[in-house]
């Protein structure tokens, strides 16, 4: 049965939940297991996997509305900052499947009625500000490498980027930064938001185990990282549709990724 959510969260005295270690096997068995779920639950949830790329076309209007060319790359690639925000909907229709409850695409937004639904929106939050820090850090080393004047036409910005020093250093410890910032994000989130969707506990608990995980598998996080990188990159590439399918991919995922590296069976305060 569905814990309820009056029900007191796990308090911050409560031992440290146990974290696996994982091989490649694991990767491997859980991008399966999420094609597999979106293979069997697609149908209406293409539209959700549409929010993604939505957030990224407006975060873009934006880039350039503002005439801020600059920072079109940094918000397009940092909108993967916020891509674990919308899984959460994906981890919540996995979770609900594997409990044998029915699930359909209204399923999705339920999220918000879970247990931990407070300690999800201060995960959310943090990614959020993360992000802002991401677009922030950006402008600053733009700001620092070529000025403040900002350019003024596509072609302008392409020819200086790619044909001066100024702008391969752009682009090469500008990606750095950006890989630094993506490292973070997938140790505060690969375990905490689907534990969050998962189980009462508190935010900082699912972060700290989040963490913890993080750690004992960082060879493999890191392929990981690389991984749903790459997916996310070839999904943008058609004008960001691809990600309709990728997205939803990842989610299902990701949540099977957290299934084999927490012992949920051990934990009363997981629900079923």
């Amino acid at each position: 049965m569905a814990a309820n959510r009056a029900a007191p969260a796990v308090d911050s005295a409560a031992p440290e939940i146990p974290v696996r270690t994982l091989s490649s096997s694991d990767l491997n068995l859980s991008l399966r297991e999420g094609w597999k779920d979106f293979l069997s639950m697609r149908g209406d949830l293409i539209f959700v996997g549409l929010l993604y790329p939505l957030i990224g076309a407006v975060a873009a209007a934006m880039a350039f509305g503002y005439n801020f060319l600059q920072l079109f790359f940094p918000i397009a690639a940092g909108i993967s900052l916020l891509g674990p925000i919308v899984a959460v909907g994906f981890y919540e229709l996995a979770r609900r499947e594997e409990a044998g409850l029915h699930s359909n695409w209204s399923h999705f937004f339920d999220v918000v009625k879970r247990p931990s639904a407070d300690g999800l929106g201060a995960v959310a939050a943090l990614l959020v500000l993360i992000f802002a820090v991401w677009v922030a850090v950006a402008q600053g080393l733009y700001a620092a490498l070529w000025g403040t004047t900002a350019m003024d036409s596509i072609g302008g910005f392409l020819g200086r980027l790619f044909t001066t020093p100024e702008g391969w250093a752009l682009i090469v410890v500008g990606n750095l930064i950006g890989v630094a910032f993506a490292v973070l994000v997938l140790a505060i989130s690969f375990v905490s938001l689907p534990m969050l969707v998962d189980c009462n506990v508190e935010a900082r608990t699912a972060v700290d185990t989040s963490i913890r995980a993080f750690r004992a598998n960082k060879g493999l996080m890191i392929r990981w990282g690389f991984t749903v990188g790459v997916l996310l990159v070839l999904g943008s590439i058609p004008l960001f549709i691809g990600l309709a399918v990728v997205l939803p991919w990842l989610g299902y995922a990701s949540w099977h990724l957290y299934t084999h590296v927490i012992d949920r069976s051990a934990l009363e305060i997981c629900s079923e």
